[in-house]
C-alpha cells in the first residue's frame, strides 16, 4: 500500500534531495557564495520523506498507519517563518531537531478559523485516539509538545490524559512498537493543537488487525469518548459490512478516519458509511483574505490522499453525488502533505526531538479536534452529515485545485478538485465550527 521513500519538490519537479542543500552549504563554507545565494538555493530544496514503519504490515491481515516523516528539505513552515523573520530559510533536519520544523497549533488554528474556539471550547470533552501497540513515552512526549507551545498540561495525574489497552486496562498494555509510537505522537499532538482544552484518551490495540483496532474503537466509546480518531486503513473486503456493524456504528459519536496515503483508491474503514472520512491537502501561507491556500495533496501515482468509490459499503443517506453507486470518499479534509507538514515531538525508538510529519494520519485527528470544539454530537447523529448540511457555505474552505491520480473522465471529481464536492477533499476544509455542529 505504501512507497518507502519519496522525493517530491513542492513545485512538482522530482529529484533526490540533498544536492541543492549541500551545494549551498559548500558555497558558504568555502567562502565562494553569499548568504543570499545560499538562502535562495536552500529555499527551493525539495522536501523528502519516508513512510513511517507502521505503514508496512508485519503480518498478513494487518492494517497500516497513514503517515510519513520528513527527512530533509525546506518545508512550508520553514519558508513561512523565514518570510516573517526576513531571514533565510532553514533546512528541515534529517534527524530529530531541537526546535519544530513543521506547522504548530497557532498555524493550524489560524488556517482553519479556530483560534478563538481553541482557546474557549472543548473543556469536558474527551477525544479518543485509537492506535496499535504501546507507546511507552506517549505521555512524556505529549508533555514536551504542549509545553513548547504554551498549552496547558495534559497528564494522568490531572485527569486530562488516560492510556488504556483495548480492554480498558491501564496496567496490562500491549507490546511496545517504535513505528506505531511515531503515529501515536502525531495523533496526540494534532488533537492537542486543535482542541487543547479537551481530555485525551489513548486506546492501544493489541495489534493492527481489524478485530483488535475495532475492539479499541468500541472501548473508546464505552469509556465515554464522543470523538474517536483513527489514522489507519487497509484494502476493502466483502466483510466490511460486518465490520461496520461490529465496530463503527456508533450514532452520537464523531468517528474520523484517514482516507489513505496511496493516491486515488478506496480504503477501509474510511469507506464505512458511519464515519467521517478525511482527505488531505497541501496547506500554504498566502496573501489572500484567509491568509492561506490549499490544494489536493497528490504528489505522485503512489503518494497522495485517498479518495474514490467503495466497492462494498452502501451510500449513506446524506451523500448524494452520482459518480459512485456506493459510499464516496472523502467527506472533508485537512493538511496532509509532508511538504507542508506538522510539528511532532517523539522519542521512543528514535532520537528524541522534533520531527515533521504528513499523511492523512495528521488530517483525521485534526478533524476530530474540530468536532470536539463544536460540541457533543446529537445522540442519534452520524456527524459526517453535518458537513453535508453545511455544503457550499462559508463554514468550509472549498478546495478547487489539484488531483490525486487518474479516474474516469465521466466522474473526474472523484480524483480531481472542483468547485463544490470532490473525492479528495469532500466539501472542503474547516473554516470555523459551523460545518461540524449538529
Amino acid at each position: 500500500m505504501r512507497t518507502t521513500t519519496n522525493s517530491p519538490a513542492t513545485t512538482g519537479n522530482w529529484r533526490r534531495a540533498g544536492g541543492a542543500a549541500l551545494g549551498a552549504a559548500a558555497l558558504l563554507v568555502a567562502g565562494l557564495g553569499t548568504a543570499a545565494h545560499a538562502d535562495a538555493a536552500t529555499a527551493n530544496t525539495p522536501v523528502t520523506w519516508t513512510a513511517t514503519p507502521c505503514s508496512t504490515p508485519k503480518h498478513a491481515g494487518d492494517l497500516t498507519c497513514n503517515s510519513f516523516r520528513v527527512t530533509g528539505g525546506v518545508t512550508a513552515f520553514s519558508k513561512l517563518r523565514a518570510a516573517k523573520s526576513h531571514q533565510g530559510a532553514t533546512l528541515t533536519p534529517h534527524a530529530a531537531g531541537a526546535s519544530p520544523t513543521g506547522f504548530g497549533p497557532s498555524d493550524l488554528q489560524d488556517a482553519y478559523g479556530l483560534t478563538d474556539a481553541a482557546a474557549n471550547n472543548g473543556s469536558g470533552e474527551t477525544i479518543a485516539i485509537v492506535d496499535a501497540y504501546d507507546d511507552p513515552n506517549a505521555e512524556a512526549d505529549l508533555a514536551k509538545y504542549r509545553a513548547n507551545y504554551g498549552l496547558s498540561a495534559c497528564t494522568t495525574s490531572n485527569g486530562c490524559f488516560k492510556k488504556v489497552s483495548q480492554t480498558g486496562s491501564t496496567t496490562s498494555l500491549p507490546a511496545a512498537d517504535s513505528g506505531w509510537a511515531q503515529e501515536t505522537s502525531l495523533d496526540l499532538d494534532m488533537v492537542s493543537a486543535i482542541a487543547p482544552n479537551a481530555n485525551i484518551l489513548l486506546v492501544e490495540a493489541s495489534s493492527p488487525t481489524m478485530s483488535n483496532l475495532g475492539t479499541a474503537v468500541n472501548e473508546a466509546v464505552k469509556l465515554g469518548a464522543k470523538f474517536v480518531s483513527n489514522s489507519y486503513g487497509g484494502g476493502e473486503s466483502s466483510s466490511d459490512a460486518s465490520y461496520d456493524s461490529a465496530y463503527y456504528n456508533h450514532p452520537g459519536v464523531a468517528i474520523t478516519v484517514s482516507a489513505g496515503d496511496s493516491g486515488y483508491g478506496a480504503e477501509y474503514p474510511a469507506a464505512s458509511k458511519y464515519v467521517t472520512s478525511v482527505g488531505g491537502t497541501a496547506l500554504k501561507a498566502a496573501s489572500n483574505s484567509r491568509g492561506w491556500t490549499e490544494s489536493v495533496w497528490g504528489t505522485s501515482a503512489t503518494d497522495g490522499t485517498g479518495s474514490g468509490c467503495s466497492a462494498y459499503d452502501a451510500k449513506p443517506s446524506w451523500q448524494t453525488d452520482t459518480g459512485c453507486a456506493k459510499r464516496t470518499i472523502a467527506d472533508t479534509a485537512a493538511v496532509a502533505d509532508p511538504a507542508t507538514g506538522v510539528a511532532v515531538y517523539d522519542s521512543y525508538g528514535v532520537t528524541a526531538g522534533w520531527y515533521t510529519f504528513g499523511g492523512t494520519s495528521a488530517a483525521a485527528p485534526i478533524i476530530a479536534g474540530v468536532y470536539a470544539l463544536a460540541g457533543t454530537p446529537g445522540s442519534g447523529d452520524y456527524p459526517a452529515s453535518y458537513v453535508y448540511n453545511a455544503a457550499g457555505t462559508s463554514a468550509l474552505n472549498d478546495v478547487t485545485s489539484g488531483s490525486n491520480g487518474s479516474c474516469s473522465a465521466a466522474a473526474s471529481y472523484l480524483c480531481t478538485a472542483t468547485s463544490g464536492y470532490d473525492g479528495p477533499t469532500g466539501w472542503g476544509t474547516p473554516q470555523g465550527l459551523g460545518a461540524f455542529t449538529g
